[in-house]
């Protein structure tokens, strides 16, 4: 999976059923997408939170990418949205160890935040990156992933929904990788007593749910 920044709670239900993630830095920026942006609880309602880029283009890949200046400002912002919040204290210092990363490269940077949730979170795959995975550089697509698949010696590939119309099972089958997506259930939970908002960071996650609370959430998917 590409990295993305503070990812919905489905992007880690997809980390806690595999044994290795392989972050998927050498494809090229998207955007408008979720690489470097995500959506938290602000006045009852999603508010976009964004991680300033440098040099972000479509042609240039993930790993090619920097990181703006602007995580005290989002610092900011998340403390003002959910001070109150029943698990503020141990959520935010999550958050805030993930901003103060000092790498300087887009991609390491929100590998190493997606990390620090995934330890909060009780999580620990073998990760990788795709850029270090020996392949055919020409590859593309459904090819580079079964690349990468081969290389690592899988014999499971599983990705969240949107990757159904993208990859072909009797491909796979024909390589020996079996094929599988993440179909996360909805969930709920309470938000500061107000109609509940699905579908935010893991960020909300946390701020909301205790270990234990999490972990349960984190087993609400399918997999088929």
């Amino acid at each position: 999976m590409q990295p993305y920044f503070f990812p919905y709670l489905g992007y880690f239900q997809l980390i806690r059923a595999v044994d290795a993630f392989v972050v998927f830095d050498d494809v090229n920026y998207i955007r408008r997408g979720w690489i470097s942006r995500n959506a938290i609880l602000g006045g009852g309602a999603p508010q976009r939170l964004t991680l300033d880029t440098v040099g972000a283009s479509q042609n240039r890949p993930i790993a090619e990418v920097g990181v703006g200046a602007n995580r005290e400002k989002l610092l900011r912002t998340i403390r003002q949205n959910y001070a109150r919040a029943p698990q503020f204290t141990a959520a935010y210092a999550v958050v805030e160890a993930a901003l103060g990363v000092r790498e300087t490269g887009l991609a390491r940077f929100l590998a190493e935040g997606l990390r620090l949730v995934c330890e909060h979170l009780g999580l620990n795959p073998r990760w990788h990156f795709s850029s270090a995975v020996p392949k055919d550089p020409a590859l593309r697509g459904q090819d580079k992933v079964l690349s990468l698949c081969e290389s690592l010696g899988a014999k499971q590939y599983i990705n969240l929904p949107g990757g159904e119309a993208l990859y072909d099972r009797d491909a796979f089958a024909r390589r020996g990788v079996a094929l599988s997506f993440i179909r996360p259930r909805p969930v709920a939970y309470p938000q500061f007593g107000a109609p509940f908002v699905p579908n935010l960071s893991i960020i909300d996650v946390m701020m909301f749910n205790d270990r234990e609370q999490c972990a349960r959430l984190l087993q609400e998917y399918n997999l088929a």
